[in-house]
């Protein structure tokens, strides 16, 4: 008996071309702060199409199709103060459920608050003008602004990342964030 018969006809061709416009639902991978070779700064943010909503009738064209895909969104620093504007990160805080009030001290605290955290948001395609070379043949990238954030309508993530059994990081607005560690014996390791 084989181990494995080929079989090709079920294959799909899975590109990286941008992702249609529309509403996904999505978990923050990861944020982090990055920087051009000319030196502008920008606080980008990993969004991934949940892959737990696949077979939620309503996402069949957005999630259902191309979960797991990753949408990059920078955020950049204002030349003329060289400042984030953090007014717009108002509408990604709201989205993921920070509540009102809530200090934010710096970009590792608003980091953070908003990693792992699911959120909808409407992903616009657009002609990547910095890119195409050819005005007959354009590129096309993802576009997200802060304000096409929206309070996800699947608040139970069970979104897992690449490897087995290792579920994305979640908060939801019912659990704490994570505590210091709490010194025990009085050893340290340094």
């Amino acid at each position: 008996m084989s181990f494995i018969t080929t079989d090709y006809s079920n294959l799909e061709s899975k590109g990286y071309e941008a992702l249609p416009t529309g509403e996904y639902e999505i978990v923050i991978a990861k944020a982090m702060e990055t920087a051009t070779p000319s030196g502008a700064e920008s606080l980008q943010l990993d969004l991934i199409v949940r892959n737990d909503l696949i077979n939620v009738p309503a996402l069949a064209t957005t999630n259902g199709k191309f979960s797991n895909r990753h949408v990059f969104m920078d955020n950049w620093k204002r030349k003329n103060t060289g400042q984030y504007d953090t007014a717009s990160f108002m509408y990604i805080l709201q989205a993921v459920g920070v509540p009102e009030g809530t200090p934010v001290n710096s970009v590792d605290d608003f980091i953070r608050l908003i990693t792992g955290r699911p959120a909808r948001v409407y992903i616009k395609k657009e002609v990547d003008s910095y890119n195409t070379t050819d005005q007959n043949n354009p590129e096309y990238r993802n576009a997200v602004a802060p304000w096409n954030f929206s309070t996800t309508k699947f608040m139970e993530v069970n979104h897992t990342g690449k490897q087995p059994n290792q579920p994305q990081q979640q908060q939801t607005q019912q659990q704490a964030p994570p505590q210091q560690p709490q010194q025990q014996d009085g050893n340290w390791p340094f």
